[in-house]
């Protein structure tokens, strides 16, 4: 090829950069001697063989299998198992205050998540899906390979009312002058939505921009300063525009609503997922599972409240919503409902870290081995709602040949001590999409004629 100037140079470089990643080019993998976890299955498998090929599960098989040109990695009887999946995440959220937020520019805001992206990954969640922020060009440095860090599920800015969960702008900024845009619009943050048309709107340009699903607040929340817990926001006609938009494009709304009331309205205006819950009634619970509606929830446990920066009043409603948790769980399982395991974390580093643990914490009311299928298998599952706005078409969350090559290799028993998946340490190998992020069994645990396996960066 030819390059004349300067101008053609940077053209055809920004054209290379911009290309996506190819799985398909990348060698193949084979782990032999594991046992694998499925995401599904309350116990593990005989001591098999497990082929990656083309960014997929190729072959599983309890024999041998030939595969001269694949990197080989022995397993050594370690459990092979999903990446992990974090139903409600925030990648745009958790380095930054609100403030902090609001003051700094988006792309630096977009450098702080691109380094918490990598660490996400380094703690062993291969996907995330993201309920609110400006994550979209995130996602594409991380699809393209620009940047390490999970796959997202990206929803967009968050969609609120004047006041409600979401609404982040100073006193100051009212009365809203329209046609104008507050700081936390431009910032793609949270749209405020006041009618119908207004929803329909800020739905579709979301939709535009690339969202995998919609996030509405139905209800009062925790961390924004202006929506006391037990007020219900949208309408009734408000959730149905969302609603009607959304399935016009052939994706879903999920809703942020704790109490009965909102959760009540969400459920006739025929969203798909209850984000978070606590508050619900047990009529609530019944007509969700009649329904087939998704519960998206938090292990919230007493003192979680203390790793969170959040003022007096935020701290006191997460008390309240904390109060609940145990509710939210006895009723999802007395009932049936789809459940997924998300996180929420919001506004601090120290906190993301405990991501991991906090799946731990659903031992509480499940097996070990039913809460890892949760926040693998099951919440794969969930993923499927976004119908053909999903950006990664294709299995997650199992290991099952032809599913995508999302893979953790573990230094130890998860089922029998779930204690392990807090530590990321314990994650030998993370792979992603068939490329290995993390080995740190290289070179001793390695061998084959295939590219040589290096260590990832040390975990978080």
């Amino acid at each position: 090829m030819l390059i004349n100037g300067p101008v053609t140079a940077i053209a055809v470089l920004s054209i290379l950069t911009a290309m996506p990643v190819d799985a398909s080019a990348q060698s193949a993998t084979l782990y032999e001697n594991v046992r694998i976890f499925d995401g599904h299955s309350p116990a593990l498998s005989a001591p098999s063989n497990v082929l990656v090929s083309g960014g997929k599960i190729a072959t599983i098989s309890p024999a041998p299998i030939t595969a001269p040109d694949a990197q080989v990695i022995d397993g050594d009887g370690r459990v092979l198992m999903p990446g992990l999946i974090d139903a409600h995440w925030h990648a745009m959220l958790i380095r930054s205050t609100p403030e902090e937020g609001l003051n700094n520019d988006l792309g630096y805001s977009t450098l702080l998540a691109a380094d918490e992206a990598r660490a996400t990954l380094m703690r062993g969640f291969t996907t995330v899906r993201d309920l609110g922020g400006a994550s979209f060009s995130l996602k594409r440095a991380i699809d393209e390979g620009l940047v390490v860090g999970p796959r997202i599920y990206p929803s967009g800015a968050i969609v609120s009312v004047t006041s409600g969960h979401g609404d982040f702008r100073h006193l100051y900024e009212l009365p809203r002058r329209v046609g104008e845009l507050s700081r936390m619009e431009e910032l793609g943050m949270a749209m405020i939505a006041d009618s119908p048309d207004e929803v329909r709107m800020r739905v579709r340009e979301q939709l535009m921009l690339g969202a995998s699903q919609i996030k509405l607040t139905a209800g009062g929340g925790v961390a924004s300063p202006f929506s006391p817990i037990d007020v219900s926001t949208f309408t009734l006609d408000e959730l149905k525009a969302a609603v009607e938009a959304a399935d016009n494009w052939g994706t879903y709304v999920a809703v942020h609503a704790y109490t009965a009331a909102a959760i009540e309205r969400s459920i006739e205006a025929g969203v798909k997922v209850i984000e978070h819950g606590h508050l619900m009634a047990e009529a609530d619970a019944r007509q969700m599972a009649e329904k087939g509606i998704w519960l998206s929830t938090q292990p919230f446990l007493p003192g979680f409240e203390e790793g969170i920066p959040l003022s007096p009043e935020s701290r006191r409603k997460l008390i309240e919503v904390i109060a609940g948790t145990d509710r939210i769980y006895g009723y999802a399982k007395k009932y049936g409902i789809k459940t997924a395991f998300g996180t929420d974390i919001l506004f601090s580093p120290e906190a993301a870290k405990t991501q991991g643990l906090m799946l731990t914490w659903l031992t509480r009311w499940y097996t070990p081995a039913e809460a890892l299928a949760m926040a693998t298998g099951s919440n794969g599952e969930l993923l499927q709602l976004s119908g053909l706005r999903n950006p990664y078409p294709g299995r997650l969350g199992v290991v099952e040949e032809g599913a995508l090559a999302d893979l953790l290799l573990v230094d130890g028993d998860p089922l029998e001590d779930i204690d392990l998946i807090a530590d990321p340490t314990n994650f030998v190998v993370i792979m992603k999409d068939g490329r290995i992020e993390k080995n740190t069994l290289a070179p001793s645990g390695a061998h084959g004629v295939g590219p040589s396996v290096t260590a990832g960066p040390p975990p978080p």
